[in-house]
């Protein structure tokens, strides 16, 4: 058969194609050939459907008209097969009335430096009497990770959640246009209030789509940071203690914390453009250290974690860049 082929100019695929049957042919005949001895035969199979579908028995489970059967005497085919036949038939589908949520885009922010994306976000702090809590109001720079402003008080407000965020645009210098404030969809993040301070102040609000927590990572992560934190007592006995707390842990967490999701280096560095002298001072120690022992570093000079470039709140996954001296072509 090579030979043949190739002597006329015919790819043997096409040589093999036209003796071989398709191979849909093939599992038909196969098909056929396999068919279990054990199975409904094709009108058993119509009289258990009209069955199922007649008037008596149109409303009922399989289940239901199985045991029906049995205690008239009669036995068609087990449960497991009339849920098979209907099937067959396209009739077994949902027949609850479930709601057909609406999509929501999928949030996309991009910080490439600080003050351009904040996040905020409200937890629950407990206390020593049941069913009452403190509440922790946070508002962090996706960025830098540092937490531009703070507030703890003994209830959710709108008004309060409004002071904390004009507040800590003035302190940092907001202007017109340049900050979007990322959150959740509570109660206080989707009042009237908010709404008409985001107009008012010129800041573009986004919100977390409904019942997806990996929308707001950056304050779940800020949250957690705190409670597992060694000054964190667990429970609060008066609003007192909770505010002595955050006196305490912010400073820390803004100063002295060297957060992993920023290279290592503090949010104050980041966040206040320091953190380029800390990575050249990083370098140079390392240099230090490979040029004193370099038998211990087998990959060479060991390079600490770059200073943050970008951050992303849900990153595209799927970004296409198109050179800028090719025109793409349409069709």
């Amino acid at each position: 058969m090579v030979f043949a082929c190739s002597a006329m100019g015919i790819p043997r695929a096409t040589a093999y194609r036209t003796i071989v049957p398709e191979p849909s042919m093939l599992q038909a005949v196969a098909k056929v050939s396999r068919l279990n001895p054990r199975a409904i035969p094709t009108d058993e199979r119509k009289q258990v459907l009209d069955l199922l579908n007649g008037s008596r028995f149109v409303d009922k489970s399989p289940h239901e008209v199985y045991a029906t059967l049995l205690d008239e005497g009669i036995y068609k085919c087990s449960v497991r097969s009339m849920y098979r036949i209907l099937s067959e038939n396209k009739e077994v589908l949902e027949r609850r009335q479930i709601i057909q949520r609406p999509r929501y885009k999928r949030p996309e922010l991009l910080a490439t430096g600080p003050n351009q994306v904040w996040s905020w976000d409200i937890a629950n702090l407990l206390t020593i009497e049941k069913w009452k809590y403190f509440f922790l109001y946070v508002l962090i720079d996706i960025f830098s990770r540092y937490v531009v402003g703070w507030l703890i008080a003994e209830r959710e407000s709108a008004e309060l959640a409004k002071q904390l965020i004009v507040e800590s645009c003035e302190k940092q210098g907001i202007k017109e246009r340049q900050l979007t404030i990322h959150s959740d969809r509570g109660g206080p993040m989707k009042s009237l209030t908010l709404s008409q301070m985001y107009v008012v102040l010129g800041i573009e609000r986004s919100l977390s789509r409904p019942s997806v927590s990996n929308d707001n990572p950056i304050s779940e992560s800020a949250f957690k940071t705190a409670k597992y934190h060694s000054l964190f007592p667990g429970r609060f006995g008066v609003i007192q203690d909770a505010l002595e707390w955050g006196r305490a842990f912010f400073p820390w967490a803004n100063d002295d914390h060297h957060h992993s999701g920023i290279g290592y280096f503090t949010p104050k560095q980041v966040h206040y453009r320091l953190a380029l002298e800390v990575y050249d001072l990083r370098v140079k120690t390392l240099k230090e250290a490979f040029e004193a022992h370099p038998e211990r570093f087998v990959k060479g000079t060991p390079k600490p974690l770059s200073v943050p470039t970008e951050v992303w709140i849900n990153p595209p996954k799927l970004m296409e860049v198109v050179p800028a001296n090719i025109t793409p072509i349409l069709t």
